[in-house]
């Protein structure tokens, strides 16, 4: 089982859109996976069509310790979520007393068995939700959004994942960058990308996700880009990242 954490300290580069559609991808790839919506402003939860202020269990009462994973986890349209609540902003400071809040989120899961990926949606910033999915993933991808600051930030991340690595969870890798955004017609485009590929090789993946404003508009439906515009670049994009992802290993 693949647990993978999607992290960037920056807001608006593809975090959601990138965890939404590759588990659907894989899901539509014979995968069986389960999405984790770690971000207060439960973004992934609203974008499949699910009413986070009306949930009784999400990962806040999970992680507090009210309820088991089980009962948590919300079966829509064959993907299943863990939810995230507008409550967990508060996390912070309410489980800041809490001996060992780093590791919350790896015992609330760790009866979970029966799924191919585990797939964090992380908050943009680098607190406790976030070391909480690097103590529970093994891998990491970072979104990047092929523009000029795209790699503004990245020293801070590198070096909370090399913490997280030597401390708390020796396991822990950056396995895979996204390349989000990227339209092959602007030479800055490529530029950034050539950035990328200098400061992280092999890890970028191949695949390149195209500016495409469906993958924009989807959420508003509730829909994963599969559901909204199978035709799409940004279908055609994300099924091609996930064979990649398989082929990976």
């Amino acid at each position: 089982m693949k647990k993978i954490a999607f992290i960037n300290q920056k807001g608006g580069v593809g975090k959601t859109t990138c965890t939404m559609n590759i588990g659907a991808g894989l899901i539509s790839l014979g995968k069986k996976v389960l999405l984790v919506d770690l971000d207060p402003q439960a973004h992934l939860t609203y974008s499949l069509g699910i009413e986070a202020h009306e949930l009784e269990n999400t990962v806040y009462e999970l992680l507090k310790g009210d309820c088991k994973v089980k009962n948590t986890i919300i079966k829509r349209n064959g993907i299943d979520v863990l939810p995230s609540s507008l409550e967990l902003s508060g996390a912070e400071i309410e489980f800041s007393g809490i001996a060992g809040r780093e590791f919350l989120l790896r015992e609330s899961l760790e009866n979970i068995k029966n799924y191919d990926y585990i797939l964090f949606d992380c908050p943009p910033s680098l607190g406790l939700l976030t070391l909480n999915a690097l103590t529970t993933a093994q891998e990491v991808y970072i979104p990047l959004q092929t523009e000029f600051l795209a790699l503004q930030g990245m020293s801070k991340l590198l070096n909370t994942i090399d913490i997280v690595k030597k401390r708390l969870n020796k396991d822990i890798e950056i396995t895979g960058i996204i390349a989000t955004r990227f339209d092959n017609r602007k030479n800055l485009n490529k530029e950034v990308v050539e950035k990328i590929e200098s400061y992280f090789g092999s890890r970028l993946f191949k695949t390149f996700i195209r500016d495409n404003v469906s993958l924009a508009e989807a959420p508003s439906f509730g829909q994963t880009i599969f559901e909204y515009k199978p035709g799409s670049y940004g279908a055609k994009d994300y099924l091609s990242l996930c064979h990649e992802i398989i082929k990976r290993g």
